[in-house]
């Protein structure tokens, strides 16, 4: 069985490597961390994980929420918040790109597979119904 790819952006290169080893060690791959809205949508284009872990505060000018708006509209791909943010007003424009997940930091590693696990299969889910209605 092929492993999950899981494309990191973390803006922190400190917590990106904790996250990246965290998923190494829960089975996943991480093919690339990403620390901008940018190199996030190119780094999706070009290794088209299965899931994408964002955080919501990141270097440059585009943050999570808008890459992640970006990212949606060029590929099909799962996405899960990991932010330290949960404002109302963050929150309120997360919830417009339809994320997968929402993970406070600092997070627990069962809290992080979880989510990962349940996205992938709500995914794979849609997927299926998807292929029924055409």
């Amino acid at each position: 069985m092929e492993k999950t790819k899981v494309l990191v952006v973390e803006d922190e290169n400190i917590v990106a490597l904790e996250i990246k080893s965290r998923l190494k060690k829960l089975g996943y791959v991480v093919p690339s961390v990403a620390s901008t809205g940018e190199e996030a949508i190119n780094k999706a284009e070009a290794f088209s994980p299965d899931i994408i872990l964002m955080d919501i505060m990141l270097k440059g000018n585009m943050d999570g929420i808008e890459a992640a708006r970006r990212i949606r509209e060029k590929m099909d791909v799962p996405i899960i918040y990991l932010t330290a943010y949960a404002d109302d007003e963050t929150l309120q424009r997360a919830k417009l790109t339809n994320p997968y997940g929402y993970i406070l930091k600092p997070f627990e590693e069962n809290d992080l597979r979880t989510t990962i696990e349940i996205a992938l299969y709500n995914y794979q889910l849609l997927q299926k119904e998807d292929k029924k209605e055409t």
